[in-house]
């Protein structure tokens, strides 16, 4: 019954599988021509011993005008079959009301948590921030493998992707660098996040970069840049975010006598953690306080809705050209109908 519910047919809202069909539509007019030339020097079959005048007295003119509407038809008819061959579709007649994200999406969420996300320019400081925001994020997803990889001078999985949101949100309250050697090497926890991504991953797979510092530029461990390298080459976007305010911030400093805070200045390397995300397909965001933070993880899932949507039109929506074949149906009945009624053979 949906075929009876699509009469649009104003052909320049629509796209077309196969366009080439289309190339028929020149044939029509000059088919019709022929047509035209051939019934109007097609003798008359009775013989009339009367005057043309008197001839054409008798006769209909109506009837005339009625076969020419009717070959006019025909050259419709034809159009619309042809559009129907070259298979339309309409975006906005395209059903995706059933979009499943649940099939779309492998994210990791790489954390930095080095001695720096203990700076208190975030409430209560910018670990602590930064897993509420990471467990309200992963709260409102439905049904994508999130992981969780936590990094300072070394990288470590946390918990890889998974689909128990129970197990990562606690394995997040966990995290902290304790049990890491001190530094921060981003380029080992992008590179960590991305081979956490399987290779049967479906087509969207994501790192979100989260960071408050810059790369230690160890020689001896991965660089951020080749880890970007090899998050590109296996298809996964990278979203970047820097994490502290402008200025200074109470940062914790390591001292014989214990940790104490002190002003520092707050250096994030922008330039380098924009390239990661301009590499990768991604984007770079700065977050300044926690509420900042909130909206960047709603602006990565925005994004990641889209671009799963796009996939998802692009995967080829189905053919539909009934509008055409239903008036093609109701104009072959009006001219049947108009051939029985008005111009009865006789055998």
């Amino acid at each position: 019954m949906t075929m009876l519910t699509n009469w649009n047919i104003r052909f320049w809202e629509y796209e077309f599988f196969s366009p080439h069909w289309l190339w028929l539509m020149c044939a029509i007019p000059v088919v019709l021509f022929i047509i035209y030339r051939i019934e109007r020097s097609r003798k008359g079959e009775v013989k009339y011993s009367g005057t043309t005048s008197s001839q054409r007295a008798l006769g209909s003119s109506w009837i005339g005008r009625v076969r020419e509407v009717n070959l006019f038809i025909y050259g419709i008819i034809a159009a619309l079959l042809i559009f129907a061959m070259a298979k339309p579709f309409h975006w906005a007649n395209y059903d995706n009301t059933d979009k499943d994200y649940k099939d779309g999406i492998d994210i990791v969420i790489t954390m930095d948590v080095s001695g720096s996300m203990l700076a208190m320019d975030f409430n209560p400081n910018r670990l602590e921030a930064a897993k509420e925001v990471a467990k309200d994020f992963v709260d409102g997803r439905d049904g994508d493998r999130i992981g969780l990889v936590a990094y300072a001078g070394a990288a470590h999985t946390a918990c890889p992707p998974t689909l128990d949101y129970n197990i990562l949100k606690q394995q997040i309250d966990g995290i902290s660098g304790d049990y890491l050697e001190g530094g921060t090497a981003i380029g080992e926890g992008l590179g960590l996040a991305v081979t956490r991504l399987r290779s049967d991953s479906l087509k969207s797979k994501v790192v979100i970069l989260l960071t408050d510092g810059m790369d230690g530029g160890d020689p001896d461990k991965t660089s951020p840049l080749e880890a970007a390298s090899l998050a590109k080459a296996k298809n996964v976007r990278v979203y970047t975010i820097g994490v502290g305010s402008y200025g200074n911030a109470k940062s914790p400093v390591v001292t014989p006598f214990g940790t104490h805070y002190q002003t520092m200045p707050v250096e994030i390397n922008e330039p380098e953690l924009r390239k990661i995300a301009s590499m990768t397909g991604g984007e770079y965001f700065r977050a300044t306080d926690e509420e900042s933070l909130r909206e960047i993880y709603k602006q990565i899932e925005t994004l990641e809705k889209r671009k799963i949507e796009n996939q998802h039109f692009k995967s080829e929506p189905p053919a539909n050209p009934s509008a055409f074949l239903n008036w093609a149906f109701i104009l072959s009945l009006i001219v049947w109908s108009a051939n029985y009624l008005v111009f009865k053979h006789n055998d």
